[in-house]
């Protein structure tokens, strides 16, 4: 992920994650476009979900972590997203808009539960169990989205979204647009990821377009694939980068896979439901 010291500059997790503001996922042009090489969604997506954060170590820097939602009142997003060490969420969601200040169902949060096999990755390697629930203080009226029974083999076209940063360069100022981005990807092979990096949980992920991926601001936020009736399902949840030291729209993406998580997710929804 990447995370902070001040909004100028990153600091020592580069390799752990993509945290918006703190970290999060997106991808870089030299254009206003987000996730990298992305472009402004072209449908809607009831179950997208923004979630506001600030940095630890700079409160000036404000940014945001995506999620999914995948029960009225849960939402699916990176355990890295909710890290204390990392950020500090600013108490609400907003669930169901293409932009991110506005629209959509704002929720208060009333509770986060990370996966407890959650190692943050820093400069070592890819985060482990890198998943988190969010639970609202009530339901909302969006449709949550369905987790998929499995991910497609490599190859298989994908979609992911975000709100993160617009340009990886550097140098460049954080910028994080207003309107959600998409961009088509595919699911890669596990040696499309740097070695130790993708496997049955983390889900090698490699873009459809030249010189794009998600990157800071777009951590948590979902991997879509269609089933066999041509509707959404989710099958990853933004985690960082494929490779080490590799600028975002330079390599491939990690994405926790929500099918292997599955039983986890269920198990945590009904024990605090």
């Amino acid at each position: 992920m990447f995370s902070l010291k001040s909004s100028r500059r990153t600091v020592s997790r580069t390799a752990a994650g993509f945290l918006a503001a703190a970290g999060c996922v997106a991808m870089m042009t030299g254009n206003a476009e987000a996730i990298v090489n992305g472009e402004d969604s072209t449908q809607r997506y009831p179950s997208m979900v923004s979630i506001p954060v600030t940095g630890v170590n700079d409160a000036t820097f404000k940014g945001v972590c995506g999620g999914a939602l995948i029960d009225r009142r849960w939402v699916l997003t990176a355990a890295h997203c909710v890290d204390p060490t990392l950020v500090t969420l600013d108490g609400t969601v907003r669930v169901g808009s293409e932009w991110k200040d506005y629209g959509g169902t704002v929720r208060s949060i009333a509770r986060t539960v990370s996966h407890t096999g959650y190692r943050n990755g820093e400069d070592t390697g890819p985060n482990r169990n890198d998943l988190a629930l969010v639970l609202l203080d009530r339901p909302v009226a969006e449709k949550p989205v369905r987790i998929a029974g499995r991910p497609g083999r490599p190859g298989t076209p994908t979609r992911i979204l975000g709100f993160g940063r617009t340009d990886d360069a550097p140098e460049a100022p954080w910028v994080f647009p207003n309107r959600l981005q998409q961009l088509d990807t595919r699911l890669g092979a596990v040696s499309d990821c740097a070695p130790g990096y993708a496997d049955s949980t983390r889900l090698c992920t490699t873009s459809q377009v030249p010189g794009a991926m998600a990157c800071n601001g777009d951590s948590g936020g979902p991997q879509l694939q269609r089933n066999r009736s041509g509707r959404w399902e989710l099958i990853g949840v933004t985690s960082g980068p494929g490779a080490p030291g590799v600028r975002c729209g330079e390599g491939p993406g990690l994405y926790s896979s929500a099918p292997a998580h599955a039983d986890w997710i269920r198990q945590e929804i009904r024990r605090r439901g």
